[in-house]
């Protein structure tokens, strides 16, 4: 079973498509509303485990856009895609996940809070990667390493106009922290009484 943080975020994370917007504006939604949950999840005072959201949840972003493309793909394929491209957002995040990670076990608060914009960033230039290959794939055009860099180069200037404060990232954490609390309780106090009615 999720811990009840997991549930919520990824509860957080279903749109539909909406027919008033074009494909690249429902897009462009999907993406923003992965990039600030996922740079929310970075807050969490948890080192490492925050990788254990944030690849469901970056995968789910690529189902999510296929979808708005005309493509239904599996979950497992959804994963598989966003794992083929992040190869080539990937570059030095390794690294850049150690160090976060180090910094979540030195100062919990303040480490989620600076790398924020870092899982952001991230998040945003795969969810583009992910759009162009829904694009080019519909025209029937491949999508060599070389457009896959530029497309990388271009998010990362796009999402530095979009980034979300300090504050947005604290007060949806907060926000998904509160309502995991409260699914737990709910979820006690159902139990509670599942319990009552059985002891009568």
């Amino acid at each position: 079973m999720l811990p009840p943080i997991v549930s919520q975020i990824m509860d957080n994370f279903n749109f539909d498509v909406n027919p008033e917007l074009s494909r690249e504006q429902n897009a462009e939604e999907v993406i923003k509303s992965a990039a600030l949950l996922s740079g929310a999840v970075s807050i969490e005072p948890l080192p490492f485990a925050d990788m254990l959201i944030l690849t469901p949840l970056q995968a789910k972003m690529v189902l999510h856009i296929g979808k708005i493309y005309g493509f239904d793909i599996t979950p497992e394929r959804s994963a598989e895609i966003a794992r083929e491209l992040g190869a080539t957002v990937a570059y030095g995040m390794a690294a850049r996940q150690f160090m976060r990670s180090v910094a979540k076990i030195a100062l919990p608060v303040v480490g989620g809070v600076v790398t924020a914009p870092l899982v952001y960033g991230w998040t945003y230039a795969l969810g583009r990667m992910a759009q162009t290959y829904f694009e080019r794939k519909i025209q029937g055009l491949p999508f060599h390493k070389e457009d896959q860099v530029q497309v990388v180069q271009e998010a990362k200037q796009q999402s530095r106009r979009v980034l979300p404060s300090s504050q947005d990232f604290s007060e949806l954490a907060e926000e998904l922290r509160r309502r995991a609390k409260e699914r737990e309780q709910s979820g006690k106090n159902t139990g509670q009484d599942s319990q009552d009615i059985q002891s009568r």
